[in-house]
């Protein structure tokens, strides 16, 4: 285990550029080369027809599980395929060792029909902090960083979200129903008021990027897990966005955040939209 915080500190400063290069390898080795290419017996349902996996998924969380770990020794690395095959190792998140959090196909769904909204996500946290993220597009070519305290990047160029203009309609992406409870239905109803135009999330990832890069105003998410928040979060905040739960609080990848939760392009936009989840409780 890594116990010097330098340690981490000097990987900021030095390595990103080698996670990038790993996160590129694993798309052009394991998810390109199967993008509208899987066979039926490529893909299968996790929980649900909506909750798909593929041989990509599979096989890039295993590149980069592989890769990262070499990078930062002393890391674990919790990816979405492992924790379904064993839950107990999402604990990794909130122990004392950095942790490599990982989504290696974000949008499954879209990349199961051919769709080229899907990416690769990565966040590399401590102490239940996101430290840095990596969010790659590789169908649509775009790769997105971000470093705590050292502002956020779409390939190369920096990123900031500004504010939303004061004389339009809101627009906001909202959780799929068939990921909502009865509670959070009635908390996203909050959004249909005057003023805020929602419409249906595609890959968080990709989401979070918008907002990020000030194409979209804000998302209102009903679920926590951490591959599909860390990596985009630190991008929007980093960007100058906010996210706020519907308690008011930063969300927390450990877990334990009042649902709907608000990621903004600003501050007046997070309190707005959490204001609104909160209301339609």
């Amino acid at each position: 285990m890594i116990e010097d915080n330098e340690t981490i500190e000097e990987f900021l400063a030095h390595g990103t550029s080698e996670v990038e290069e790993a996160v590129r390898k694993a798309a052009a080795t394991e998810i390109m080369p199967r993008f509208r290419q899987l066979a039926a017996h490529e893909v299968d349902e996790k929980t649900g027809p909506h909750d798909l996996v593929t041989d990509a998924d599979r096989k890039a969380e295993e590149y980069l599980t592989a890769a990262l770990g070499a990078l930062l020794p002393g890391s674990v690395v919790v990816g979405e395929e492992a924790v379904h095959a064993n839950p107990e190792t999402y604990e990794a998140i909130q122990g004392e060792a950095p942790v490599w959090i990982v989504d290696p196909v974000d949008g499954t769904r879209q990349f199961v029909h051919g769709n080229p909204g899907f990416c690769t996500l990565v966040a590399l946290a401590l102490g239940g902090k996101v430290l840095a993220s990596w969010t790659y597009a590789p169908a649509l070519d775009r790769f997105a960083t971000a470093v705590r305290g050292g502002g956020a990047a779409l390939d190369g160029v920096p990123l900031r979200s500004g504010s939303p203009a004061p004389d339009r309609l809101l627009e906001v992406a909202t959780s799929h129903p068939d990921f909502t409870t009865d509670a959070q239905k009635r908390a996203l109803l909050g959004l249909r008021t005057e003023g805020v135009r929602t419409r249906p999330c595609g890959s968080a990832g990709l989401e979070y990027l918008n907002v990020a890069r000030g194409e979209l105003d804000a998302t209102a998410f009903s679920w926590e897990a951490a591959w599909d928040h860390a990596a985009g979060l630190l991008l929007v905040e980093e960007a100058g966005g906010a996210h706020l739960t519907r308690a008011g609080e930063p969300f927390r990848i450990t877990g334990g955040n009042a649902l709907p939760f608000t990621a903004a392009r600003d501050a007046a936009t997070a309190r707005r939209v959490a204001g609104l989840l909160s209301g339609g409780a």
